[in-house]
């Protein structure tokens, strides 16, 4: 019974002592990838400047972000501000205050919600492409030939992608804050009977326009941040199909937590910003 036990706490130990260990591999791993992409981004943005410029890939890409992004971005948009503005009138009236439902969605989808939603729908959507893409052409050894032909991969293939992002992310982002916004209209006044007039003037009272830009400026980091990061996982892939999809796998999971952990430090970067700029 004696030996049982001390092999039962062994065996925990172990399983403790296992899981730090890859909790601490999976930070170094995460670090390590987010230096590479770091290093990656600022070698092929510089390139965006050199010549010839590649102004048919630009628009390309961004027609391939923006356009194609359109449609999920529109249905995500409509029911994250139907469902916030519900759940939001719900609690609020609680205590009475059903009137402060409009500005208070207003803020969380212009701050918040718009811009992040908006980076990850697209970071899963045109991110996973741009990974698989330039994953596959690395296994067939289309990078090779391009680069035997005298032309800069990076500056190719990666510095429209940067240009295109920085441009769609933040017009999506716009489109969705739109959007949501028109849902949670109709659902506070054409289904809840809120008054109309008292909606719109809440919202213009308390929504500022560096509200609206502060999610912008997000979007825009954010698509800068997904490009970088599923570039990098693409262009560097190996190992056949195998890899591609490895490297298309941790392109969109990294970016995804990138998004995730960029917002914290955008939102207080920002906000510290306008404070000392007087704007809030």
């Amino acid at each position: 019974m004696i030996s049982y036990w001390k092999n039962h706490r062994e065996r925990i130990g172990q399983s403790i002592d296992d899981f730090f260990a890859s909790l601490g591999k999976m930070t170094v791993e995460f670090f390590e990838e987010f230096g590479q992409s770091v290093l990656f981004f600022v070698e092929s943005a510089k390139l965006i400047f050199a010549k010839p410029y590649r102004i048919d890939e630009i628009i390309r890409h961004i027609e391939f972000i923006g356009n194609k992004s359109i449609l999920i971005i529109l249905l995500t948009g409509l029911f994250t501000g139907l469902a916030l503005s519900f759940q939001i009138y719900l609690g609020f009236q609680l205590v009475n205050a059903t009137n402060l439902v409009g500005p208070t969605v207003g803020l969380g989808i212009t701050r918040e919600l718009g811009p992040v939603l908006t980076g990850l729908i697209v970071a899963a959507r045109a991110g996973g492409a741009m990974a698989a893409r330039l994953g596959t052409m690395r296994v067939s050894e289309q990078i090779d030939a391009i680069q035997v032909m005298g032309i800069n991969p990076k500056q190719y293939l990666v510095a429209p992608r940067i240009v295109a992002a920085l441009v769609a992310m933040p017009l999506l982002c716009a489109v969705f804050d739109f959007i949501a916004m028109m849902g949670a209209k109709f659902i506070c006044i054409d289904f809840l009977d809120l008054d109309q007039a008292i909606f719109w003037d809440k919202i213009q009272l308390w929504l500022d326009p560096g509200d609206i830009n502060q999610g912008l400026i997000k979007a825009a980091v954010f698509g800068m941040a997904f490009t970088a990061i599923c570039t990098n996982k693409g262009y560097n892939a190996s190992g056949g199909a195998k890899g591609v999809g490895e490297a298309t796998n941790r392109g969109v999971v990294n970016s995804m937590v990138m998004i995730i952990v960029l917002n914290f430090f955008l939102t207080n970067i920002i906000r510290f910003f306008y404070s000392v700029m007087g704007w809030s």
